[in-house]
């Protein structure tokens, strides 16, 4: 398992879980600085980074890039998945289509976050489920093409009334015949719909595609009450390789929770034994 950082480009963004933010040469120099291995890159739109400026930046820091976010299509243009105005719909899978294209490139993963809706304005669950199946069929198709893989981050109770759990993802994902749709476990949602995090990540084995490593509380890991020895265990258990990636709140400051997620990355994950449950602090 390698640590992964984010940094968001979008303004409207800024006050949401992403450490670095503003600045992409800034972010990546800070991000190597304090040891992380890849960014976290969430961009206002596919068009908004130059894919040579990126890789000169990642290249010059000795980063790579772990996932792109596609959350800037909710919060700067209200697109979703399930919109009841199929124009809306059409416009968020094409900006996910896009998107999936500029990460291409890079090999990277795209996340279908908050870009996924919810059910609302008369469109019922069932037919949300349905408009989201149908997007995320195309998406894969076109990941097959690109060579690339979707992940798909099942959000909490307050933020979507889809999809909660990594049980309930796994099981749509499969019955949809998904190939190049995995599971992005975010363990500040699950802290709030699982009754056993580890439990779940087990469950979910080999569909995890990539870990968002927040406490509970959605600061730094080490910040809340989450206990990671179980969850790096079971991550270790199913044979996770890839990033756990720190998508918190930059509190007090982006660099402290720059620290913190890295430090706490070290115990846990590179280093500690996965039975020691004491959290290493600022």
């Amino acid at each position: 398992m390698q640590p992964a950082v984010t940094v968001t480009l979008v303004p409207e963004m800024r006050q949401g879980p992403f450490v670095f933010s503003g600045d992409l040469a800034d972010g990546c120099r800070r991000a190597a600085a304090y040891g992380f291995a890849a960014i976290e890159l969430f961009p206002p739109d596919p068009d908004a980074v130059a894919t040579e400026s990126l890789q000169r930046l990642l290249e010059e820091h000795g980063l790579t890039l772990a996932a792109v976010g596609t959350g800037a299509g909710w919060f700067r243009q209200q697109l979703s998945l399930t919109s009841p105005d199929e124009s809306v719909r059409t416009k968020a899978l094409d900006f996910a289509h896009r998107m999936m294209q500029f990460a291409a490139a890079f090999a990277a993963p795209i996340v279908i976050g908050a870009l996924q809706g919810q059910a609302s304005g008369g469109v019922s669950q069932p037919t949300a489920l349905r408009y989201l199946g149908h997007a995320l069929f195309h998406l894969d198709e076109w990941a097959e093409e690109l060579g690339v893989t979707v992940l798909y981050e099942p959000l909490n109770r307050y933020e979507s009334n889809l999809i909660h759990t990594l049980a309930d993802a796994a099981l749509f994902i499969r019955a949809a015949g998904l190939r190049h749709v995995r599971l992005l476990a975010d363990l500040f949602h699950m802290n709030i719909e699982e009754q056993d995090l580890a439990g779940a990540i087990r469950q979910a084995g080999s569909l995890i595609g990539h870990v968002h490593f927040s406490d509970s509380n959605r600061r730094a890991a080490g910040l809340g009450h989450t206990n990671f020895a179980p969850i790096i265990e079971a991550l270790r258990a199913v044979g996770y390789t890839g990033y756990l990636s720190a998508e918190v709140l930059p509190i007090p400051d982006a660099d402290t929770a720059a620290r913190q997620a890295i430090m706490a990355f070290r115990h846990w994950a590179a280093h500690a034994s996965t039975t020691s449950k004491s959290s290493p602090g600022l």
